[in-house]
């Protein structure tokens, strides 16, 4: 029996898994809010500022398509632990970067380390959760992700106005070891996990074939779309306020990702309100919201803006929750390797649109951000159309004699 919603394991396991995606996206979004600090640190354009964070997201992508074979061999909770605290350890490292290729290194490097969790972490839910319960603990893992992004960005920002970037990335990464060591003590084994071979040379076939399926290669271009718009957007507003006419310190740039928060909420209250009434209304009301936070901040008053931000964040979480859950439940076999392609085109969406999206910030300002937003969520509404269309199409041929 899989366990469920009110269990004490049910409440280890979000324990473990949201101090996991606290540790892994503080560590992944650390430098977002300090790209100002690192152009002038470096003497470098926004674009090649943004690449400290386009790096590393595509080195994780490109490994959660093969950490997920690994961790059938070798279990999914050591993995995950290994990850949390090499990837920490390499934070340290990167607050004694000489010149800016090394940093991007020691980025790449920690992308790397950091696809351990979030490649293993959904599988691990749908493995061990009852899926009448699934969607609340995806919710619960996510919420764990916006509050390590939101904590990591804001902490980074008070550290850097104290003392320096250096002493705010080192500080993130003891954090991150701190953490590393609560998700060892309080994850549960699995319980439903069955070992298999490591065999790499099966992972490309055993990806393409998950690629065969319309359904899940939707979802995957909503996850690409989700996270570039999100990312885009988070990238580039720093320096928007840090400029004229609002000229805000780093810190209270910082601040401002507290609207995560929202993303926390909205994460596990979309996920319930999916469990009962249906995942694609409410994912279009998440994309609706997305684009409404979207185009608030056009608005040249600082408040509206941050109200806009704070919509976007409720959106773009509750609509990734929607869309991760989603896929280990249309996923026939091989659900790993089914969310690591999630992932991946996840991720490849932060690194193409993080980076692309400056070159637009370059010509067009704002506007251009706001913009390429607007096309992303057309985009992602005709997906879900697709979507719906295939999903009664499954049915029907599931019903039929």
């Amino acid at each position: 029996m899989k366990i469920q919603q009110g269990s004490p394991q049910f409440r280890n396991i979000s324990l473990a898994l949201f101090a996991g995606g606290f540790v892994t996206f503080a560590l992944l979004y650390t430098l977002q809010p300090l790209m100002p600090e690192i152009t002038g640190d470096f003497g470098i354009t926004p674009t090649k500022a943004s690449l400290t964070l386009s790096v590393t997201t595509i080195a994780m992508a490109l490994t959660m398509l093969f950490i997920g074979s690994v961790s059938d061999a070798a279990g999914r909770r050591a993995i995950m632990t290994a990850s949390l605290v090499a990837a920490s350890l390499i934070a340290v490292f990167s607050a004694f970067s000489p010149e800016f290729p090394v940093l991007l290194l020691l980025r790449i490097v920690q992308g790397i380390a950091l696809a351990g969790l979030p490649a293993i972490a959904m599988t691990y839910l749908v493995e061990e959760i009852d899926p009448a319960s699934l969607g609340y603990a995806m919710g619960l893992y996510i919420s764990g992700n916006s509050i390590g992004g939101m904590a990591g960005r804001i902490i980074s920002g008070l550290l850097t106005d104290w003392f320096s970037w250096r002493v705010a990335v080192g500080g993130i990464g003891v954090l991150g070891l701190a953490a590393a060591v609560i998700f060892w003590m309080v994850i549960p084994p699995s319980r439903h996990f069955v070992k298999q071979p490591g065999k790499l040379s099966r992972v490309i076939p055993l990806l393409w074939s998950q690629c065969r399926n319309p359904r899940l290669l939707c979802l995957y271009g909503l996850g690409f779309l989700l996270m570039g718009s999100f990312v885009t957007l988070f990238n580039y507003i720093g320096f928007e306020l840090t400029g004229a006419p609002y000229n805000l310190s780093q810190s209270l740039v910082g601040s401002i990702f507290v609207v995560y928060l929202m993303g926390t909420f909205s994460s596990t209250w979309m996920g319930r309100l999916a469990d009962r009434y249906g995942r694609t209304g409410v994912l279009i009301l998440a994309l609706a919201i997305i684009l409404s936070g979207a185009l608030c901040t056009l608005h040249p008053y600082l408040w509206v803006k941050i109200i806009g931000l704070a919509l976007f964040a409720f959106g773009f979480f509750g609509g990734h929750s929607i869309a991760s859950s989603w896929v280990g439940l249309v996923a026939d076999e091989h659900k790993s390797q089914a969310n690591a392609l999630y992932l991946f085109f996840y991720y490849v969406g932060s690194s193409l649109s993080g980076t692309g999206g400056g070159v637009l910030y370059g010509h067009f300002g704002w506007t251009g951000i706001i913009g390429m937003i607007a096309v992303y969520v057309a985009l992602s509404l005709l997906l879900c159309n697709i979507l719906v269309h295939k999903n009664r199409a499954v049915q029907q041929h599931t019903l039929s004699p």
